[in-house]
């Protein structure tokens, strides 16, 4: 069974308990500067859309979205869409997530390269997460390599959407930061509050990708191509 392998317990299973921690990190930052209101009462989806006026881009459409902390920017249909608690929301977390968001919009204005190639791996990368571990088990079960080798690769194009997500999601934020201060959306003292759900929130992009490349090692060493050895 894959939870009483000690390999797995060595390589996968810390990945997956720092994406946990980062996770509740964000949770509670998100949580603790959403008490605090910023003094020009902007909403979440107000501030987003001011920045996205201050800065020219007038193609993108700003929408409610369910679920909490579910915000996003979609490059396809050219829409922001704000969870509940940042869209309505008259707070400094609120104003932070929605410029953070507003920053992809931006990208996606001035062509950026790494939002390109992320828009571009999302396919792949969504077959190689819900499927990799079906096809890599089946394919040891099996006894094909064949099989095996789909499955590391599979879950490789899964990684490599981890690892390209973090200039995208830094250089928003950086958009952000930089936007909301020029703007007068926030002061720089609210700012640096704002900053600080953004940093939080970057870190679980981080933890994910950490979580993501120990497991492919565990694949890895697991089918006995890195050094493992295989059962």
């Amino acid at each position: 069974m894959l939870y009483f392998d000690p390999l797995y317990i060595l390589l996968a299973l810390p990945g997956l308990i720092l994406a946990l921690l980062a996770s509740f990190y964000v949770k509670s930052t998100f949580a603790r500067y959403s008490r605090l209101r910023p003094r020009n009462g902007m909403s979440g989806a107000e501030a987003a859309a001011e920045m996205l006026r201050r800065s020219g881009v007038d193609f993108v459409r700003i929408e409610r979205a369910q679920g909490f902390l579910s915000d996003h920017y979609d490059p396809s249909a050219k829409v922001l869409r704000l969870s509940p608690d940042v869209y309505d929301k008259s707070s400094l977390s609120a104003i932070g997530v929605a410029c953070h968001e507003a920053g992809h919009a931006l990208q996606d204005a001035q062509s950026y390269y790494w939002l390109g190639l992320r828009s571009s791996l999302v396919p792949v990368a969504s077959l190689g997460s819900n499927l990799s571990y079906l096809v890599f088990f089946l394919g040891l079960f099996m006894g094909s390599m064949g099989l095996v080798k789909l499955g590391i690769l599979m879950f490789a194009m899964a990684v490599l959407f981890t690892i390209v997500t973090l200039p995208v999601e830094w250089n928003a934020s950086a958009r952000a930061k930089q936007a909301m201060i020029d703007y007068g959306i926030v002061s720089h003292q609210e700012g640096a509050a704002a900053a600080a759900v953004l940093n939080a929130a970057f870190m679980t992009y981080v933890a994910a990708a950490i979580s993501a490349i120990l497991t492919l090692l565990y694949y890895l060493m697991r089918s006995g191509l890195l050094g493992g050895r295989r059962d």
